[in-house]
């Protein structure tokens, strides 16, 4: 019976972080839905480019078959220009999350950087770095995408930036606040003592020990870039036509509300199904994280 119980101990303790994470995170119904709404819509993102043509199907015009509802070959229609709705959606959607987790992305690496710094030194640096985050933060994100997208230019990179530009500020805090509370711990005086220069202290051992606040929080930004990548599209600032994207096919389906609304039913189902799957993959992974909740 002893030795049962010693070998279920060093199971337990061989189990690395990673699994334990994706035990707690596998108990929640929600969470694996989250997983499996994204999953299946990357997958189909990557089939649409073998079942459509991108030229022929998703952005060449055929005014004869404009306006045409759901069936007949079209499974949700077609638009103003008779492009098949369901294979701008899925090859929108390339655009639409690839460019929303880019712009994660960028945020993270930009508020990690600029949160380490101001929560391990302190003093004037962190004055500096805060105040300027507070400027931003104090400014709506949709104003700022706005603004730098009028100042530089409508393009892909320039919609990825600014987009995550806008959630630099609050992941710069969420860091910040993250690395306060381990930059005196005793393994990294202890790092410090044997000499370890400031970049291996913080990056190895100081905010090696915080990524889980960080990571939920990116996690959790995904649907929100979505949405802001939509509204920068749908008031014309986004990706430039006849390129697909979610918020410009509803921007141009405002005008064809009242005699074809499936052609901003789907386009808006899309981006609602979406950042609904990413919001619960980021709740469940923050609960997994949440050392409370381990048993």
């Amino acid at each position: 019976m002893m030795e049962k119980y010693n070998a279920s101990a060093a199971h337990t303790k061989k189990r690395s972080a990673f699994a334990e994470v994706w035990r707690n995170y596998r108990k929640s119904f929600g969470a694996m839905l989250g997983l499996v709404i994204v999953a299946s819509i990357i997958i189909i993102i990557i089939l649409g480019g073998v079942i459509y043509n991108y030229n022929t199907d998703v952005i060449g015009q055929n005014i004869a078959n404009a306006k045409q509802a759901p069936g007949n070959g079209h499974i949700f229609g077609t638009d103003e220009f008779g492009r098949d709705i369901c294979a701008r959606i899925i090859w929108g959607g390339r655009y639409s999350f690839l460019i929303g987790l880019a712009a994660v992305l960028v945020s993270a690496f930009l508020g990690i950087i600029l949160g380490s710094l101001a929560g391990y030194y302190g003093g004037i640096v962190e004055t500096v770095i805060m105040r300027v985050a507070d400027v931003f933060q104090s400014i709506p994100a949709i104003m700022l995408g706005i603004c730098f997208v009028s100042a530089f230019g409508q393009s892909i990179t320039i919609l990825t930036i600014a987009v995550a530009i806008g959630q630099i500020p609050s992941l710069t805090r969420v860091t910040r606040a993250s690395v306060m509370t381990t930059r005196d711990m005793e393994y990294v005086e202890a790092a410090r003592a044997i000499g370890a220069n400031d970049f291996i202290v913080i990056f190895r051992h100081v905010l090696a020990n915080s990524l889980s606040p960080i990571i939920v929080q990116a996690t959790l930004r995904i649907g929100g870039s979505i949405v802001s990548i939509a509204a920068l599209s749908f008031i014309g600032l986004g990706v430039i036509a006849p390129t697909p994207e979610w918020g410009a096919m509803l921007s141009s389906a405002r005008a064809y509300l009242r005699g074809n609304s499936y052609m901003a039913l789907f386009p808006g189902l899309a981006i609602m199904i979406t950042v609904m799957g990413s919001n619960l993959i980021g709740d469940g992974i923050r609960d997994a994280m949440d050392p409370k909740l381990k048993k």
